[in-house]
């Protein structure tokens, strides 16, 4: 029951107690128990909008830049990576296995902005070996939802978890 109260509660943060628990056959209460316990031990770690920036007039520009870094010694990828995590454009850091160590998500108010965050921030960090920046065009699908054919009308609040 747990993973399928998470997989539910990412699917829709909304679900009420009462929801959750007719879906899971389970009581009320103990669902709620259950949400406060993933909360405590930081497995829940908070609930968000899921925002199709696409339709907002005037919404910034994205990008994924792939990092190859020299990790430290003693540290490996932990301290290059919270420098980078330290910058207001930085949205997400990844450690990565295969021809890149780090996936890093920026936003900026243009692609120009982000290609001046690139070459003049992020680049010149002594652990930094390269970077390869692909702008991000368009959003098909974002934490399991169809971005391009939800219907326009439909009033449904989405959550992250």
């Amino acid at each position: 029951m747990k993973n399928r109260l998470l997989e539910l509660l990412q699917e829709n943060c909304m679900y009420t107690n009462d929801e959750l628990a007719a879906m899971l056959g389970s009581s009320a209460e103990e669902i709620a128990e259950q949400i406060k316990q993933f909360e405590d031990a930081g497995v829940i770690r908070g609930y968000n909008a899921l925002i199709n920036w696409e339709k907002v007039p005037g919404a910034e520009a994205r990008a994924l830049i792939e990092l190859r870094v020299a990790p430290k010694k003693d540290k490996g990828f932990d301290e290059v990576a919270e420098r980078i995590m330290a910058f207001e454009e930085v949205e997400g850091v990844y450690l990565m296995a295969g021809d890149y160590d780090l996936a890093v998500f920026v936003k900026g108010d243009t692609i120009q902005d982000i290609a001046m965050f690139v070459a003049r921030r992020l680049s010149p960090l002594d652990s930094v070996l390269s970077a390869d920046t692909h702008f991000i065009l368009t959003k098909y699908k974002s934490n399991m939802t169809d971005m391009h054919n939800l219907s326009e009308d439909k009033d449904e609040r989405e959550c992250m978890v």
